[in-house]
């Protein structure tokens, strides 16, 4: 079974909405943890709309299992996760209009500049991993940029499985994509992963694919934790995920 990555970036999201100190991000890691998380992600935007500069450090001294820094590829985002050290970053897209990350990462069409960077967090000790479409050019030019890990966008799949349901020939087509992807990934070195929008409904599909690394979970685990709390969220997670 992949292991599980909870990305706790809207437990903040709930902080931000007040600007004020709770709930804590920080405890979000220990009770996820403590649920059975495999690890821990955060996204910093560069825009600071959840996951604040002063979390990080408070983040990593409480994180028991590995540290997975979400974030743009730029010389300001480098530069700090050369100086947090997390267990794995992983360089996304970004727009600020956005409300969450639409899509995966254009490495193609800007392969030195982003090779540049991810030599630069490798050089550091830093594993880097890119999350992108499961589209060949897109792996290939992953491959050629020296990524360690490649994160494939289930998105589409998890939005054909909401709309027409676990048997419809559109759910298995885009199934079968990010099948194509993770297997693509893996045939040329890298290690594979997969998320975005996946849900207690819809993981068992991703969770069955193999060679798949981690799966990085976060906005159904902390709605499902407004209910059950988060360590029962997680718990709740990892069952869905067995059951592959």
């Amino acid at each position: 079974m992949p292991r599980l990555c909870v990305n706790i970036d809207h437990v903040a999201t709930v902080r931000q909405a007040r600007r004020t100190y709770e709930p804590d991000p920080v405890f979000a890691a220990t009770e996820a943890e403590a649920g059975g998380a495999d690890g821990i992600t955060v996204h910093l935007r560069e825009d600071r709309r959840h996951i604040q500069d002063a979390d990080l450090p408070r983040i990593k001294a409480v994180v028991r299992t590995r540290l997975n820094l979400e974030m743009a590829a730029t010389d300001e985002m480098v530069a700090i996760a050369l100086g947090l050290m997390p267990e794995l970053a992983m360089f996304v897209p970004e727009r600020r209009q956005e409300v969450t990350t639409e899509g995966g990462l254009d490495v193609a069409s800007q392969v030195e500049r982003i090779a540049a960077a991810v030599a630069r967090l490798k050089s550091g000790g830093i594993p880097v991993s890119a999350f992108i479409d499961a589209d060949e050019r897109q792996i290939d030019a992953a491959a050629r940029a020296g990524f360690d890990f490649c994160e494939i966008h289930t998105g589409p799949f998890a939005h054909a499985h909401h709309d027409h349901g676990a048997a419809h020939p559109a759910t298995a087509a885009e199934l079968a994509k990010v099948a194509d992807g993770v297997a693509r990934v893996r045939s040329l070195g890298m290690k594979a992963n997969a998320g975005h929008a996946l849900n207690y409904g819809n993981v068992g599909a991703i969770a069955a694919i193999g060679g798949v690394e981690e799966l990085h979970i976060g906005h159904a685990i902390v709605s499902r934790a407004v209910f059950v709390g988060l360590r029962t969220a997680v718990a709740e997670m990892k069952r869905a995920m067995s059951t592959a």
